[in-house]
């Protein structure tokens, strides 16, 4: 009888999370975390501002997912001698 009910329960266990991953559908933290809100009134300056949920604090030090996939840049080393910029903090670039 206890074997029945532990495998009542094992397979309980393994089909409520299996049942919750399909039919959750999408959630997000934040309203404007959703690229459908993008265009609405509340995601956009100066009221999501206050609450700092504006697409662009919420993908701060990321490229914005709005510009859609980043194309590489292709650049050879002879054209242009190397740049140092002067970091804000880190590493000065390798000297």
């Amino acid at each position: 009888m206890n074997d029945k009910k532990l495998f009542f329960v094992a397979i309980a266990l393994l089909v409520l999370p299996l049942t919750l991953a399909f039919f959750g559908g999408d959630r997000f933290r934040y309203p404007c975390q959703d690229p459908d809100n993008w265009d609405k009134d509340f995601c956009k300056m100066p009221k999501c501002d206050v609450t700092r949920t504006c697409p662009e604090h919420i993908f701060k030090g990321q490229r914005d997912p709005r510009l859609g996939p980043d194309t590489p840049k292709i650049t050879t080393p002879s054209s242009s001698p190397a740049q140092c910029i002067t970091p804000t903090q880190g590493a000065n670039c390798g000297k």
